[in-house]
């Protein structure tokens, strides 16, 4: 071979290099961690940890949104924070009412649901005070459930005790059973003696509304179309009642049957509560006397 030839066989090794030479120039080029060769797999991008913190940081500024608190989604989450106080602390002289939502933000918690965080103002209805609130609610996803924490520290100091204890001597040393109907009228009058169980039937119709309340519903009692009180074993009051509750969405007015007992001590509690059948030809609250 002539010394022309081994000099150019020289040259052309070194131009294309050794397999050695080749590795390494790619490994030193995956040590560069934000580079990502388009034949890698999507999965080993997110092994990186900076990239993963960075994307869910966004996804969640993103995700939360300051609501209008005059407006439907802000509103809708309030009342179930106003059913939740009802089922946890009303009675025949302690119902709780929405005065106002100052501020309210929304969330969506990944595999969670949507969370709602309000600040707002409750209103004890009998004695006409209100109170200042902050509460969280949470929408499970994919469920018709609901989860509330409330912190209302002034609800506690309303006392009603010695109210709640005469009321309950009365009913239960009565000879006759108490019942009524059409609380209130169609003038929305209400006779006096009548109004703690008008109070009764509207906290036990908070326990209906928190358990069918999601994110696209809206309801308020509207009227006690009548209610019986019933014999009992205990110490507990029991009372059946028949409420219509007033589906502000549809405009439906939806008739459900209650079982409900009550007592100071143990408070209220709806033993059975069933929802009737849709019914055309059933008078309406405009029409019932």
């Amino acid at each position: 071979m002539s010394l022309k030839i081994i000099i150019a066989l020289a040259v052309l090794t070194e131009v294309i290099g050794t397999p050695n030479t080749t590795m390494r120039y790619e490994v030193d080029k995956s040590a560069h961690p934000n580079r990502v060769p388009e034949t890698v797999e999507g999965p080993q991008i997110f092994e990186q940890p900076n990239l993963v913190e960075e994307d869910e940081t966004e996804e969640d500024v993103m995700a939360t949104e300051e609501l209008n608190p005059n407006h439907y989604p802000a509103q809708r989450a309030a009342k179930v924070v106003q059913h939740y106080l009802n089922t946890r602390y009303g009675s025949p002289y302690k119902v709780f009412g929405l005065k106002k939502v100052y501020s309210g933000k929304v969330e969506d918690v990944t595999d969670i649901g949507v969370k709602y965080k309000l600040d707002l103002l409750v209103q004890e209805m009998i004695e006409n005070t209100t109170v200042r609130c902050s509460a969280e609610v949470v929408f499970a996803r994919g469920e018709n459930s609901s989860q509330v924490q409330v912190s209302c520290e002034e609800l506690l100091k309303i006392n009603t005790t010695a109210q709640e204890e005469a009321l309950y001597q009365q009913y239960k040393i009565q000879r006759n059973f108490l019942s009524a109907e059409n609380l209130p009228d169609n003038y929305g009058h209400i006779e006096p003696d009548m109004k703690p169980l008008w109070h009764l039937g509207a906290v036990a119709s908070s326990f209906v509304m928190l358990n069918e309340s999601t994110e696209n519903t809206l309801y308020n009692m509207a009227r006690v179309a009548n209610v019986t009180q019933l014999a009992t074993e205990n110490e507990q009051l029991k009372f059946d009642y028949h409420v219509l509750l007033h589906d502000m969405v549809s405009q439906e007015i939806i008739h459900w049957k209650l079982l409900v007992t009550w007592s100071p001590p143990e408070g209220v509690k709806v033993l059975e509560m069933k929802k009737l059948p849709h019914c055309h030809n059933c008078e309406t609250l405009s029409d019932a006397s």
